[in-house]
């Protein structure tokens, strides 16, 4: 082994192979969790998307093991190893740049060819185009350091070991880092350039003290620039004219549009609105608007006194402002509201961009533990928290609903928006509706048309239905009273079936992509019939 380091500079310590094992453990987890962030506003953030990214980049490391090994034994030269390091940090320093194109382009194609699981699969192939080549070949690191640093079987097992343990120890700051570091301070697009640069730094220090052919590193050294100038040409959403704010927190991605009349929140590029706000301070035509109708549900219903309002999944405070905008109309003296909104970069957007009234309080914490550490009990508890396009499963299980229902007053109304309207008797807004019957005995939906939604209201009392008619009396805002109207006429009477979400078992991904699948197939159904008959320039044509 001595021999085999003579004229090695560097290499010819261990340290620095050691230095590279901790160095690409490191970047792998690092990447890992920059491909949660880059998938995240396409794809959303949810256990599959998870399970798919972390199972396409342990298909990478065990194929770049295989290689890696066979390569070390046929080819015992470590400038091989750092010839793939150094290309392997040039793709992930690409990833920002051509990342999002690469993933719109498969959806594109999917969309049009492939009637389920298209979330599923896009996220899939999207991940095995952009991840599974860097990783692979940084997956070749460690079969070939074992080559290089192993001198004698006597002391293979110490060598094997340590290595393993800089892989372990750069594994555990790799997922660190990027989470609490440098996502929320620089974004997910410096995150695959610091790692990216860093696995650079790493090669060209061997080629430069090696002297082995460092002049051939120019070439890697200008396309790392290259990509480091054009990453943030572009957005996420970079079709977008009229983004007043991007950017991402711990939790979500976050994009702000301003269309002229209303300003409005989305934590996914593709799919829904998490939060708006009209400038001309009416209805907005939204859920929102439809669960208002909660404490006039209520028995207690407080005219000229104080209701008290528990909102889970605050977001920018919409239904907030809602509530507080009509509450004159309403005959409501006074409204006590709570938000608990666990990104507290939302709070600040609403804030900054949504008017968020100064006597709303927010609580910046997760709504289930929330109410495990709350004593107080409201008149109306609104549940509209979501991951992305998905919902918590912990926020939608029968132990969850029924610490809601502990936290209500005798005739408090629960109402919960269900995104993912589906008259299936097996969608997850069906397995919902029936976990909240399993703790509520009386039960109403609604759904708000042109939308995806369908609000749920749920007491201990029977007479939801009844109140909300005769409190229409008391309105004194001409449009509220008319959809408060609406409201009663389309809301029916919920029959509880058998579904039940538990702590134990509530499988809300996959029944939610299912959802998602059937929206997606109906509202491009026309252009999967242009695309079988005209094919792709059918569909160029209409657009």
């Amino acid at each position: 082994m001595e021999q085999k380091r003579q004229n090695k500079g560097i290499l010819q310590h261990n340290y620095y192979l050691y230095l590279t094992e901790f160095f690409a453990g490191m970047s792998v987890m690092a990447v890992e969790l920059g491909a949660s962030r880059l998938l995240a506003p396409y794809f959303s953030s949810s256990q599959i998307v998870w399970t798919i990214i972390i199972g396409t980049i342990m298909i990478a490391m065990a194929l770049g093991n295989i290689y890696g090994g066979r390569s070390a034994d046929k080819h015992p030269e470590p400038a091989r190893l750092y010839r793939r390091i150094l290309i392997a940090a040039i793709w992930i320093a690409a990833i920002p740049v051509v990342g999002k194109y690469i993933i719109l382009g498969i959806a594109g194609l999917l969309v049009v060819t492939i009637n389920s699981n298209f979330l599923i699969i896009a996220a899939f192939l999207a991940c095995m185009v952009i991840f599974v080549f860097p990783l692979f070949l940084l997956g070749t690191v460690t079969p070939s350091l074992v080559k290089y640093t192993v001198d004698s079987l006597d002391d293979s097992g110490k060598v094997v070991g340590t290595l393993g343990a800089y892989n372990t120890i750069g594994s555990i700051i790799g997922t660190f880092l990027p989470t609490f570091v440098t996502i929320p301070a620089v974004g997910t697009t410096m995150t695959f350039f610091i790692f990216g640069g860093i696995l650079l730094v790493l090669a060209l220090i061997y080629f430069f003290t090696t002297s082995r052919k460092f002049t051939r590193t120019g070439l890697p050294i200008a396309f790392f620039i290259v990509c480091l100038v054009c990453g943030h040409s572009t957005s996420f959403a970079f079709w977008e004219s009229d983004l007043v704010y991007e950017g991402e927190s711990v939790y979500n991605y976050l994009q702000v549009k301003d269309t002229g009349n209303s300003v409005i929140l989305s934590t996914n590029v593709l799919f829904g609105v998490q939060s708006v706000t009209m400038k001309n301070k009416e209805l907005t035509g939204m859920y929102y608007d439809y669960a208002m109708a909660a404490p006039l549900m209520n028995p207690d219903y407080p005219y000229g006194g104080q209701l008290q309002m528990l909102i889970l999944g605050m977001g920018t405070g919409t239904y907030a402002r809602q509530c507080l905008a009509y509450r004159d109309g309403m005959g409501i003296a006074d409204m006590d509201i709570v938000g608990v909104e666990i990104d507290e970069k939302i709070t600040d957007l609403s804030e900054r961009y949504f008017d968020l009234p100064r006597s709303v309080r927010t609580v910046n914490y997760d709504g289930r533990a929330y109410l495990q550490a709350a004593g107080e009990r409201y008149d109306v508890i609104m549940v509209d928290a979501y991951q992305d396009i998905t919902i918590p499963f912990q926020m939608s299980s029968v132990e969850f609903f029924t610490l809601v229902k502990e936290h209500l007053t005798e005739n408090g109304v629960m109402v919960v928006n269900m995104n993912m309207h589906s008259n299936s008797e097996s969608s997850i807004n069906a397995y919902l509706a029936d976990t909240i019957a399993a703790v509520f005995p009386y039960i109403y939906t609604v759904d708000v048309p042109g939308t995806t939604n369908r609000e749920l209201f749920a007491s201990q009392h029977a007479d939801m239905l009844p109140l909300l008619e005769a409190h229409e009396e008391v309105l004194t805002d001409d449009a509220l009273r008319s959809l408060m109207q609406e409201v009663r006429e389309r809301v029916v009477s919920y029959e509880a079936g058998e579904h039940l979400l538990t702590d134990d078992q509530a499988p809300v991904e996959l029944l939610g992509m299912e959802v998602i699948d059937s929206l997606i197939q109906n509202e491009l159904g026309y252009y999967k019939e242009r695309f079988r008959q005209d094919g792709i320039s059918g569909i160029l044509g209409d657009l």
